[in-house]
């Protein structure tokens, strides 16, 4: 047997999420299915990072176990796996990797961006979040730099979630304008199950002056998820990048 990585990009739009789920489409099950159908044999996969319903990714990966005898036919597998799969759902690359690789625990850190425009725009719809207030970007980055040097994320962690630390190590965090949109990047060793988009959504908050930045602070320290905003949208959502 060998290991390999898959490297997948996707539209979230219409699945429930990354990892495989009873009762839900997942990006998951539609590769697992295409991977079935072509090499007629039942290949289990693990994924390297989740995304919740309705987030896309520009990059992610799996990775599973293969017979050796077979590596060729599977490293010319990929315009195969694409023709299987929905329009949706990407292969970009299958390549081996030592034995002991491991697509999740290897991972260094993660990249997301979150997209905001305030003009009404059909064209970006299903890929960024409408939201026609004023927004002081001065205050979205000062809220940001906070972020990046806090390590304590419950307050971050929708609930019933079973993790062993809240503890995320934030290498970037910063708003930037792109053209028309208001794009949040963040860089991090890990993230907890809805923390991007509690975090948008919180800061969303300084910067309409809702809350001040000592506010802020007061949230993060509070370790109460009930105190932050979730509401956020996920098709503005994307995993970017995977770095290992």
């Amino acid at each position: 047997m060998a290991r390999y990585f898959i490297e997948v990009a996707y539209n979230g739009k219409r699945y429930a999420g990354f990892q495989i789920q009873q009762n839900a489409n997942t990006i998951q099950a539609e590769v697992e299915n295409a991977l079935q159908v072509y090499f007629r044999e039942s290949l289990a996969l693990t994924g390297s990072s989740r995304t919740d319903t309705g987030v896309h990714a520009a990059q992610n990966f799996f990775h599973f176990d293969y017979l050796i005898d077979k590596a060729q036919a599977l490293n010319d597998s990929v315009y195969h796996l694409n023709a299987i799969l929905p329009s949706d759902i990407v292969v970009k690359r299958i390549y081996g990797v030592k034995d002991e690789a491991h697509c999740r625990f290897d991972a260094k850190s993660r990249e997301y961006e979150y997209k905001i425009y305030a003009s009404k725009n059909p064209f970006i719809v299903d890929y960024a979040y409408y939201y026609p207030y004023p927004l002081d970007i001065e205050l979205l980055n000062q809220a940001a730099a906070i972020i990046q040097s806090t390590e304590d994320f419950q307050s971050f962690s929708k609930k019933n979630t079973q993790v062993y630390t809240y503890k995320c190590k934030i290498e970037m965090s910063c708003w930037s304008r792109e053209g028309d949109l208001l794009v949040y990047n963040v860089k991090g060793s890990r993230f907890l199950r809805g923390m991007v988009r509690g975090l948008v959504g919180t800061m969303l908050k300084v910067g309409t002056k809702k809350i001040d930045l000592n506010g802020f602070i007061s949230i993060i320290n509070a370790h109460d998820s009930s105190k932050v905003d979730f509401s956020t949208p996920p098709q503005a959502l994307t995993l970017k990048k995977v770095n290992y």
